[in-house]
């Protein structure tokens, strides 16, 4: 009997602590959904000239639209001159097929490839961009992720940004673009309706300090003045280790209002949910007390919870109809903003599970699979292959 006591007052307890954090994650929401717009309605800078760039692309294998991803720099409108430049650690990598494609399409392009299986680490990204960067002919910098897609104003924007005082890098938040298929379709409404919210509202409050592999403009100036690329070869979040080293010489990282698209192409629960924990885990790595704060960025979950542990009392169920509106309204605000059309919507309550699913594995995970290969990570970020201590 004391035993059921105690159970049902653990359980009360509970049910109060989740009601609780359902009514900050709604008002996070809303908050969010006013923040995403604000956002995306300021002025992107112009720039004052027009540097020659080269864009530093890292492939690996052949991607879902590899060639559309990778044609959307070869149409910039973007007068200065603009070096293309691709490198895989193997010089039969079939990505290489796309940039043969390219070439014949932009027979006046300056495109140069690198085939170098030099590691300097386990991160081979790094890797290849350290190979790559020795052959770049610009001192604009522009490394992006094949899989991104960018609009024609893309080169301009981040030009411009990059030109403004004390901007060390710039950076880009980014949308889902979904491959054919039912699991891309929830990988870009997590993509959408959690991440990208979340970083512009961190950013609004001081909280984030993001600096994405999507898009890493910098000069070979600040490159060489925090110690070159390969420092960071042994990081599972090259991107953010990159970007805190650039702030730690007191230049500003930024991201201009404008978005790129993502690639989602993960067609498997199995391959999602990894992709999906590799980055939760990236993101406590790199920081931990803002990730343990963003279980309000879960409402609908915790909802749910409230409801379990209040044995389904009509405050708790009225929370959860809360919870879902304000997730609605977000998504569409997102939308909106963002011009992503409503892939995934209709399995909001679903991916918000889910996304919840991978928030909590994250804190019990210290290992992360990344392109096939299974890898340790520490308190510090750092990889390691699985198999060492």
């Amino acid at each position: 009997m004391v035993l059921l006591h105690v159970l049902h007052a653990l359980a009360g307890a509970l049910s109060i602590v989740c009601g609780l954090g359902v009514l900050l994650g709604i008002a996070y929401t809303v908050t969010a959904s006013v923040l995403v717009g604000r956002f995306f309605s300021r002025a992107a800078a112009v720039p004052r000239d027009y540097p020659g760039v080269t864009v530093a692309k890292p492939l690996h294998g052949d991607e879902w639209d590899l060639v559309q991803h990778l044609e959307s720099y070869f149409v910039q409108d973007y007068p200065g001159p603009v070096q293309h430049l691709f490198g895989v650690h193997d010089a039969g990598d079939a990505a290489l097929a796309a940039v043969e494609t390219l070439r014949a399409r932009y027979p006046d392009a300056n495109i140069k490839v690198v085939a170098d299986a030099r590691l300097y680490g386990p991160n081979r990204k790094v890797a290849n961009l350290v190979n790559m960067l020795e052959h770049a002919e610009h001192s604009v910098l522009c490394l992006a992720d094949s899989d991104v897609l960018v609009g024609r104003d893309y080169l301009r924007a981040v030009v411009g940004a990059l030109q403004q005082p004390e901007v060390g890098i710039v950076t880009s938040v980014y949308r889902g673009v979904a491959s054919p298929g039912f699991w891309p379709g929830v990988a870009v409404a997590m993509t959408n309706y959690h991440f990208l919210p979340g970083v512009i509202t961190g950013l609004f409050i001081g909280r984030a300090r993001p600096c994405f592999g999507q898009t890493i403009a910098i000069t070979r100036a600040t490159l060489e003045r925090i110690g070159g690329l390969a420092r960071f070869a042994h990081h599972l979040a090259e991107d953010h280790a990159l970007g805190e080293a650039v702030r730690q010489v007191g230049a500003q990282v930024v991201i201009p209002p404008f978005v790129v698209g993502h690639a989602c192409v993960e067609e498997t629960f199995a391959k999602l949910y990894a992709h999906e924990l590799r980055w939760s885990c990236t993101i406590r790595a790199a920081d931990r007390l803002g990730h343990a704060g963003s279980v309000l960025m879960h409402p609908v979950p915790l909802a749910l919870l409230a409801v379990l542990f209040s044995g389904g009392t009509p405050a708790a169920c009225w929370l959860t109809v809360a919870a879902l509106a304000a997730r609605a309204l977000l998504m569409l605000k997102t939308s909106r903003a963002t011009g992503a059309g409503l892939r995934g919507a209709l399995w909001l309550p679903f991916v918000d599970l889910l996304q919840f699913m991978v928030f909590v594995a994250s804190f019990f995970s210290s290992h992360v699979v990344w392109r096939g290969t299974r890898f340790r990570v520490d308190r510090e970020g750092l990889l390691s292959p699985a198999g060492e201590s």
